[in-house]
């Protein structure tokens, strides 16, 4: 069983040091609530504070380094001695984009899986009267995901990829994914209004 002795607190301490911009600090969350629902959907429950705080801090280097993501991340890491399980799990979510670290184990699949869909259905839910994932359909986020020019940022590719190596449809990361925001949806943005200092 994987543990990471980084406490929550210096992880959401060195993320508030390299991110300033709100948005990125809701990723992170957002990433971390996602990536603990996935270790218990899949029965790695125990694991599941190692597997969060990988999303938690999975883009700490790329508001500041952004030509260097993935690649600062193992300096910025070893300011809370990050195990070396840790740093690649968060080194290879960028494999294909900007890391030739592969993502091997089940949790690093995880990881780039969710990273850019998390992102799709963030931008998808901005787009709704409600403002939010809750009362967001497949069809919905599907129709979303078929047109490029809507957060044109969000790789496809990787998406696809993501779930091919997870051995998933497409579909099924799509709603796995959607049914684990909707559940920490509320609990994220209350904690990220709290550290940025933006209310809801």
């Amino acid at each position: 069983m994987r543990e990471t002795k980084v406490t929550r607190e210096q992880a959401i301490s060195l993320l508030k040091k390299y991110n300033q911009e709100p948005f990125h600090v809701l990723h992170g969350l957002t990433v971390e609530a996602v990536m603990r629902w996935y270790a218990g959907a899949c029965g790695r429950g125990e694991e599941a504070d190692f597997w969060g705080m990988a999303g938690l801090l999975h883009d700490v280097d790329f508001e500041k380094y952004p030509e260097e993501h993935c690649k600062k991340a193992p300096e910025l890491l070893a300011e809370v001695n990050a195990e070396p399980e840790l740093v690649h799990a968060i080194v290879c979510h960028g494999y294909g984009l900007c890391s030739d670290v592969e993502p091997e184990d089940e949790m690093e699949k995880f990881l780039f899986a969710a990273d850019e869909l998390t992102g799709l259905i963030g931008a998808a839910a901005k787009m709704r009267p409600s403002k939010s994932c809750t009362d967001m359909e497949l069809s919905s986020l599907k129709k979303k995901f078929k047109d490029k020019r809507f957060a044109a940022g969000c790789s496809r590719d990787v998406i696809r990829t993501g779930a091919e190596r997870l051995g998933w449809s497409l579909e099924e990361l799509m709603e796995k994914t959607l049914e684990a925001m909707k559940a920490s949806e509320t609990a994220v943005n209350e904690e990220a209004a709290v550290l940025t200092g933006e209310t809801k």
